[in-house]
């Protein structure tokens, strides 16, 4: 795409090379967001289908006052969750009460994790935590915003998150990606 802000008034004159040259430059972008919410990649696919169907629908609602990705990715991100509403596993694992574990907040980071291995790992969390764990830590979501997004309590998004955290602690611990600090006790990455 040469000129975005060219490209966006083609398409609000229903331009289809506009709207190939805008899916084409966004659509791996994209995908990635519509498949660290969703399961599969088919799912993610679709998502991701239906959620540029709507951006070139409401594109005429794009103001110019952030930049058009991030408009994008927020559109994609709403399908996403529209999506997981509708097959009505979001809302039944957020009600869900997890079990408690007990892992250190403490948590380190350390270059040889892998990015793959963390999203393996948060595909394999429930609906319900993955969702919070991105909103929050990757989308940059306040717990209020969570709540407001998915009609629930903002202390149900922070414990959502929480108990999140751990799980993928737990989860990456199994694998052997964790391991306990012998000097002070962090669980370290």
């Amino acid at each position: 795409m040469v000129n975005e802000k060219e490209t966006i008034a083609r398409c609000l004159d229903g331009d289809r090379q506009a709207q190939k040259a805008i899916y084409e430059n966004y659509c791996g972008k994209m995908l990635g967001v519509c498949f660290r919410y969703l399961r599969t990649i088919e799912d993610a696919e679709d998502v991701l289908q239906d959620a540029f169907i709507r951006a070139f629908s409401n594109i005429h609602q794009y103001r110019y006052d952030g930049s058009f990705e991030a408009w994008l990715r927020k559109l994609m991100v709403n399908t996403a969750l529209n999506h997981l509403h509708k097959n009505r596993r979001l809302k039944e694992q957020l009600e869900l009460e997890a079990v408690e574990y007990y892992i250190s907040e403490d948590v380190e980071t350390d270059a040889q994790l892998h990015a793959k291995d963390i999203f393996e790992t948060l595909k394999a969390l429930p609906d319900g935590y993955r969702t919070v764990i991105n909103l929050y830590s990757i989308e940059g979501y306040s717990h209020k915003e969570i709540g407001e997004i998915l009609g629930i309590n903002e202390s149900t998004s922070r414990s959502q998150y929480t108990r999140a955290r751990m799980l993928l602690a737990r989860l990456l611990t199994a694998k052997g990606r964790i391991a306990t600090s012998h000097n002070n006790g962090k669980i370290v990455f």
